[in-house]
């Protein structure tokens, strides 16, 4: 044992032989009719990356593929996922549990949308109640049979991200980030946490990396030249993806209409996350 150990064994990455529980007890049981095979959580160490777009595009892809997909949308205070996929019925339940909304396509969906009264309500709670809803969607929604779930994460690394990461058997993790300067550091905390809750990291995906002009065909890189790269050679991982800014996807998600978008961009991480 360390000198300096407080007994916080959840969150330490010291595997030292004093330690007192481990993750696999801290694992919360999903709902008994929910058989979720991959568990895959979409992170940022801040807000306004396209975390979100990154998520419903990976399920939209597994489900091309043909896979049963999940969202989680772990977003409590920003949730946006039923408004992408145009969902906007209200989540049913009964004794045995909650159902989840489900997109046109068949993409399961919980979100703290589907139980407000109306969309644009806010959600004025503290931490605890806020870790505590998500770990709700994880034990009471009835999701049934899933071959992928993806969790939508808020930014940062606060109580929701050491709810989900403590109490979901997360099996890895996308770290998404943009181009500019300051992805350095975000992306060196998202692989820090990760780290101390003995997640594994897939990759990186860059967004908003370029765009593509339409009348002359090239790549301008409006918010400068890609850094992904260096930064994950730092951190030892891999660049999954880089996404351009394209106007059509933005469209697709103010209408609803994700799932009929061109998901050719992340299928190398589609790939990456069919191999776990």
């Amino acid at each position: 044992m360390s000198e300096n150990c407080n007994a916080s064994c959840n969150t330490c990455s010291i595997d030292c032989s004093d330690r007192k529980e481990s993750k696999a007890h801290l694992t919360e049981e999903a709902h008994a009719l929910s058989k979720i095979r991959k568990v895959i959580g979409v992170v940022s160490g801040k807000g306004g990356v396209g975390k979100s777009l990154v998520t419903s595009m990976l399920a939209v892809e597994m489900n091309k593929r043909g896979y049963s997909t999940a969202i989680l949308d772990a977003d409590i205070t920003g949730p946006s996922i039923p408004k992408i996929f145009g969902v906007h019925e209200k989540a049913s339940s009964n004794e045995i549990g909650i159902f989840p909304a489900t997109s046109k396509l068949g993409t399961r969906i919980m979100s703290i949308n589907l139980l407000l009264a109306n969309e644009t309500d806010p959600v004025v709670w503290r931490g605890p109640m806020i870790a505590g809803a998500v770990k709700q969607f994880w034990t009471d929604v009835i999701w049934g049979d899933v071959d992928y779930m993806f969790v939508d994460m808020p930014p940062g690394t606060g109580d929701v991200a050491l709810t989900v990461f403590q109490s979901l058997p997360i099996d890895g993790m996308i770290i998404v980030t943009t181009p500019q300067d300051l992805v350095s550091m975000i992306v060196t905390k998202a692989v820090h946490m990760a780290t101390m809750m003995k997640v594994p990291i897939i990759g990186l995906v860059e967004n908003m990396s370029y765009f593509v002009c339409s009348s002359c065909d090239e790549k301008h890189f409006i918010y400068g030249d890609s850094k992904v790269h260096d930064v994950a050679e730092a951190n030892g991982l891999s660049v999954l993806a880089v996404l351009p800014i394209d106007a059509k996807n933005a469209k697709a998600c103010d209408r609803g209409m994700i799932e009929f978008v061109d998901t050719q961009h992340i299928e190398t991480v589609a790939d990456a996350i069919q191999m776990l």
